[in-house]
């Protein structure tokens, strides 16, 4: 038996309300928000924090690969997943591949995970989607988007919905494009991309489906679309059959629409409350369609009880951006004034020999006293016995703030700069930028947790790190 072992999500902390969006440009407001990534985030930290809640505390060594499929990577060369990999330490000899340039990716992707473990060329595979893409300033696109990530593992062992059915069909069709050198998503005219794209390749694909297995909407418990919006999602369910009680919150007012994470963000969502014998659809659109039919098994019960914030807790853990100018600030979408301060610099070399500390969060522990020191010395600062330690993760680590400092000068979209230095539970000290925070809240001795983020580009390519967040 095949399918889903697990799974995990990550939205991030702010949302911008759609009456901000029509008071920036006019219009009708609606009801609802977006979900907003941070200045500091983009798809490769999106997708660490899903995988991040997937594994909840538990060794990743367990992976025989991982997966990334999103439509926004921020490489057009370099492998995405492998940076993902090693952030959330996954074994040297695991499989990585990114699936990329297309809103279906992410279904795609679990479909060609679930064929490598009933090969056996793996037993255990993670897929993570995420996607932060970019509507034109004043378009529909731009209230109805969101950003998100959701991750799930397929396997063989403690499958909590096992594969009944799949089927994918390929469709070319230019609906919706982002070329190379483009910053916004475009589209053609919306009737013929809904009507003659999306609907009619949608309901050709799911009704194949359900001819081949011989299962009926009226079997689904649970349909889950990657969709543009609301009103087409509703108009391809009654087409298909399915009634309104058997489509889930698919979070269109509360974080958008997220690309190729929706479909599994949606799932995620779903399994959370899922009862063992009800079947899931999940399908991908995007040249083509997916459509993978899933039935619940016993094992959901334990997959509840591991401790993940998922959908439900980060739905319930938000701020709001205070003004459109604010998100635009975030996206670049206004210029600001360039930093007072020199250019910051980086070295590819320097970021190869410490990974372990940059990107794994690495400290380590001394074995003549136990002294845990971060970043790691050759000798020890408690004891001064040398060369004599072992590594300690501490990403995963409970923090406090010892003391920190508000930066006004710092080049920061997002002013004041909020240095801090934490101390960790069990031991350890780190000099860390603080995120997702408001100023006037930061306090001494507060609770804080780390979260991997961009820090700048220099020299061409994007600097990663971890930084600490107020506990979510």
């Amino acid at each position: 038996m095949t399918g889903i072992t697990r799974f995990g999500a990550y939205i991030p902390y702010y949302r911008l309300a759609h009456s901000e969006i029509a008071r920036a440009w006019g219009g009708r407001a609606g009801t609802g928000e977006r979900a907003v990534a941070n200045v500091d985030e983009d798809s490769i930290t999106l997708a660490v924090e899903a995988v991040r809640d997937l594994l909840a505390g538990r060794d990743a060594s367990g992976a025989d690969g991982l997966i990334f499929a999103s439509t926004t990577s921020p490489y057009a060369e370099k492998q995405a997943s492998a940076l993902i990999a090693t952030v959330t330490d996954l074994r040297r000899d695991a499989r990585t591949a990114d699936y990329t340039n297309s809103l279906r990716s992410a279904t795609t992707a679990i479909r060609a995970a679930l064929d490598s473990i009933e090969a056996g060329s793996a037993s255990s595979l993670i897929i993570a989607s995420a996607d932060t893409r970019l509507a034109p300033p004043k378009s529909a696109a731009e209230r109805t988007f969101g950003d998100a990530a959701s991750a799930v593992e397929v396997g063989r062992d403690r499958v909590i919905a096992k594969l009944v059915a799949a089927h994918s069909t390929i469709d070319e069709i230019t609906d919706v494009w982002r070329k190379g050198d483009d910053r916004f998503v475009m589209g053609w005219e919306e009737r013929f991309s809904v009507t003659q794209g999306y609907r009619r390749v949608v309901c050709q694909t799911v009704n194949e489906l359900f001819e081949r297995s011989a299962i009926g909407p009226s079997e689904i418990s649970k349909a889950v679309f990657y969709a543009p919006d609301q009103g087409t999602l509703a108009g391809v369910a009654r087409t298909l059959g399915l009634k309104a009680e058997q489509i889930p919150d698919h979070l269109f007012s509360s974080v958008g629409n997220t690309g190729a994470a929706m479909p599994v963000l949606v799932l995620s969502s779903a399994l959370e409350s899922a009862q063992a014998g009800e079947k899931l659809l999940v399908v991908g659109y995007g040249s083509g369609c997916d459509a993978l039919l899933f039935e619940v098994t016993e094992e959901i019960e334990n997959a509840r009880a591991e401790t993940r914030r998922g959908v439900g807790g980060h739905l319930s853990s938000k701020g709001y951006l205070d003004s459109y100018e604010r998100y635009a600030r975030f996206r670049e979408l206004i210029e600001t004034e360039s930093a007072r301060r020199q250019a910051p610099s980086a070295s590819a070399a320097e970021t190869w020999r410490n990974r372990d500390e940059i990107y794994k969060f690495y400290g380590s522990r001394c074995l003549a006293c136990g002294k845990v020191q971060y970043p790691s010395q050759r000798v020890c600062i408690s004891c001064q016995a040398k060369d004599n330690f072992e590594s300690v993760p501490l990403a995963d680590k409970p923090a406090t703030l010892f003391t920190f400092t508000l930066d006004y000068l710092n080049a920061d979209p997002d002013p004041p700069t909020v240095m801090t230095i934490v101390d960790f539970e069990g031991g350890g000290r780190a000099y860390l930028m603080m995120t997702d925070r408001d100023p006037a809240d930061v306090k001494i001795e507060q609770r804080v947790e780390m979260t991997f983020r961009r820090l700048y580009t220099a020299e061409g390519f994007t600097n990663y790190y971890w930084k600490c967040r107020p506990l979510r």
